[in-house]
This record gives C-alpha cells, sequence and structure tokens, in this order.
C-alpha cells in the first residue's frame, strides 16, 4: 500500500490462523536510519520492549507479528508515531524512543506531545513538554493565574515554570519575575552556613538561579538582577508586599505552613501570574502542617486557579529516578 498523506500507514492489523499482522510503510527511504537508529539501535530497543512481538524490515515497510494483539499494535503505533515525529523535523534519539513507548502504552499521541512547543528562550533554546503531563503544565500556566504544580522530583516543575516566566517577561507580558522560596532545613542546619542571611539562604535559591541562567546568558541574567527585574528572595521576603505585574513562582511550596502558603496567595496582585510548585511527598517543614496538603479541595474550585499533577511518567531525569521514586511509593509507610 503506498503512503499518500506523508505519513507511516499501516495496512492492518489483518488477522491470519496463526499471527495478527500489522504493517507499516514509511514514505520514503531516507527516514529509515533515523528511524530505526544507527545499526539499528533503536530497533533493538523497541523489540526488547516488546518481546512477544516479531518486527521484520524489508526497504521501507515494517512488518509486525506475534501471538500478543497488544504487543503488536503497541508496536505498530510506535513506528506510526515515530514517523510523524521524523516528518515534522525532530531528531530522534533514545531518550525519544523510550518515551514514545511509554505514552504509545499510556495511550497518548506521542507526536502531538513531543513535537509540540512550549517556549522558545531568548538563549534559543526551544523548550519542548517531554510528556503529556508537561504538556498539560504549561498548558494551564498560560491559561490560569494561578498554577499548582504538584508531583515527585524531575517532573521538571521549577525549570517549566521559569522556562514560562521568562517568556512572559521577554513579551512584555509582566514587567518583573520574582522566584521565592522557603528557607526550610532538609537535615542541615542554616546557622552553620557562613556568611549573611542572603549567603545562607542561597543554597536554598540556586535551584532557581540554574534554571534561569538555562533561558538567559550569564551577561542579560545580570543585567536583569541589577535593575530588579528580575528578583530571588526566600519566602519570608514576600511579607507585607504587593507583587503587580509580576511572574511569581513558589518553588518547593510543601516546605511552606498554611499560614504562609495564605500569606504567598494573597501578595498577587494586577497583572501578575503565579505559579506554585511542590512534592507533597517531600515534607521538611517541623510538625508536618504543609500548605500544600489539601490544599486543592481548598482552591479548587476558584476560577483561574489549576492543579496539575505530574507522575513518575513525567520524570525526565535518569530513568533510575522513576524507579526510585516507584520504590518510595510501595514502600509501607514508617
Amino acid at each position: 500500500m503506498a503512503a499518500t498523506s506523508g505519513t507511516a500507514i499501516p495496512s492492518g492489523p489483518v488477522d491470519s490462523p496463526l499471527d495478527h499482522l500489522v504493517k507499516i510503510r514509511v514514505p520514503g527511504n531516507h527516514l529509515m536510519t533515523p528511524l530505526l537508529g544507527n545499526r539499528d539501535q533503536f530497533l533493538r530497543m523497541v523489540r526488547s520492549e516488546f518481546p512477544q512481538a516479531e518486527i521484520h524490515v524489508r526497504g521501507n515497510e515494517i512488518t509486525v507479528g506475534g501471538p500478543s494483539t497488544v504487543q503488536i499494535d503497541h508496536v505498530g503505533r510506535v513506528f506510526e508515531e515515530l514517523v510523524v515525529l521524523l516528518q515534522a523535523g525532530h531528531m530522534i534519539d533514545s531518550e525519544g524512543i523510550e518515551r514514545t513507548i511509554d505514552m504509545v502504552r499510556s495511550d497518548e499521541r506521542p507526536s502531538q506531545v513531543l513535537g509540540s512547543t512550549i517556549v522558545k528562550a531568548p538563549s534559543g533554546l526551544v523548550v519542548r513538554p517531554k510528556s503529556a503531563g508537561q504538556k498539560r503544565y504549561g498548558e494551564a500556566i498560560r491559561r490560569n493565574t494561578v498554577t499548582f504544580g504538584i508531583g515527585p522530583a524531575g517532573t521538571g516543575k521549577t525549570w517549566l515554570a521559569v522556562a514560562l516566566g521568562v517568556e512572559a517577561l521577554m513579551s512584555k507580558t509582566v514587567k518583573r519575575i520574582i522566584l521565592t522560596r522557603p528557607a526550610v532545613e532538609a537535615g542541615e542546619r542554616l546557622g552553620f552556613l557562613p556568611g549573611d542571611l542572603m549567603a545562607k539562604v542561597d543554597p536554598y535559591l540556586r535551584p532557581l538561579y540554574d534554571a534561569l541562567h538555562d533561558m538567559l546568558d550569564a551577561e542579560a541574567a545580570a543585567r536583569m538582577f541589577e535593575r530588579g527585574v528580575i528578583e530571588v528572595a526566600p519566602l519570608a521576603f514576600m511579607r507585607g508586599r504587593t507583587l503587580n505585574d509580576a511572574f511569581i513562582i513558589l518553588d518547593e511550596a510543601q516546605n511552606t505552613t498554611p499560614e504562609q502558603m495564605k500569606m504567598f496567595l494573597t501578595r498577587i496582585g494586577f497583572g501578575s501570574r503565579a505559579v506554585v510548585t511542590g512534592d507533597v511527598t517531600q515534607v521538611d517543614v517541623a510538625g508536618g502542617r504543609s500548605g500544600l496538603v489539601d490544599l486543592e479541595r481548598i482552591l479548587g474550585d476558584i476560577e483561574g486557579v489549576s492543579f496539575v499533577r505530574l507522575g513518575r511518567g513525567d520524570i525526565v531525569r535518569h530513568r533510575i529516578v522513576q524507579e526510585i521514586v516507584d520504590a518510595y511509593e510501595r514502600a509501607p509507610s514508617r
């Protein structure tokens, strides 16, 4: 069957007495090497993830057969989605193969997620979502006045919020970016750190600096800090202020108390947008009274407030981080 629409065309599934079969015709031999990988690296990855599927390649046609209907349909969809991404000009790497497989298994469309753009940074960096959850998160920040991004470490909560904050600043949607974080100790003591108060809290704010410098070159960032266009401060410094025309990011919000959370949310002024990020499984605040826990029950019905929950499938760090998160979730509470 010839491809007429410029995408991979499945000719099946076609049932036979022995196997379930799917054939994918790839439109153009030039796509085969980036699709299958150098020395068939990507093909081997797909085979290892779907051991019951027999995958055969001849020319620009991929045939998938075997006893497992689900695995064969998944393999067919994986190759179809990868072809769509390649035709749109996206490069495929090992991480992209893994994420495509995970999304197909979750009945999601990788081409609609991985092929979209969250923001184009002034540094030239194009920020794309790496999961459906990240795509929902970025869309929620654009649509709402206050967005809560809740999920485990490595899901890109802070990094994506900073990226969208820089975009809002560059487009003059806001006049400044304010990055804040509660200075709560996770087993260490602030008193043992050298320097004045700002020197002591600087390690707590370092993840915000790191994300910011990915978006802006060092010289541009330094100028914005000097002019007060970008402000980084501990949460305690927010009390008594009204923040107008600002993109405000509260990071590590699980370590706020309910009183601090209320204080922060009531700082939001006209023309401002706020993003609150946190992981409710890593509460270090004294007494365990987190201002982020149970907040959706209180604020969930307010128009302009959105809660986006990210999970293990949204983790964009090393795959072992997903396995560590899973292990902690399976472990009995102590």
